[in-house]
């Protein structure tokens, strides 16, 4: 019988949507903020997004044990609400990628 081989537990970004390990999780946070805050104020005004907020998770569960699962959707939530639809075909992109997107994206010729 095959011995399952269990994967460390990861904890994803609230910023990038990335998973990482426990321990780094915390050194990755202040420097993936800091670099939002980098790109976002290289983007145009109407592009410029509000600073995301950690989401706050009763992550302790009625046994003691951190509710990772829970603690990871509700970052892996939050990292989705910083993509921005384009106004032609509707897909959503990070701004600084919609950017570049929009340069290719042209409304469907119709028939």
């Amino acid at each position: 019988m095959p011995t399952m081989i269990r994967r460390p537990p990861t904890i994803v970004c609230y910023i990038c949507g990335r998973e990482y390990g426990t321990k780094s999780i915390s050194i990755h946070e202040p420097q993936c903020l800091k670099k939002w805050h980098n790109e976002n104020n290289l983007l145009p005004k109407e592009l410029r997004r509000p600073e995301p907020k950690k989401p706050e998770v009763r992550t302790i569960t009625a046994k003691g044990f951190y509710d990772l699962d829970a603690l990871n959707e509700a970052a892996w939530t939050s990292a989705q609400s910083q993509l921005v639809p384009c106004n032609v075909c509707g897909r959503t992109f990070l701004p600084d990628r919609l950017i570049v997107h929009q340069r290719s994206c042209k409304p469907k010729a119709s028939k």
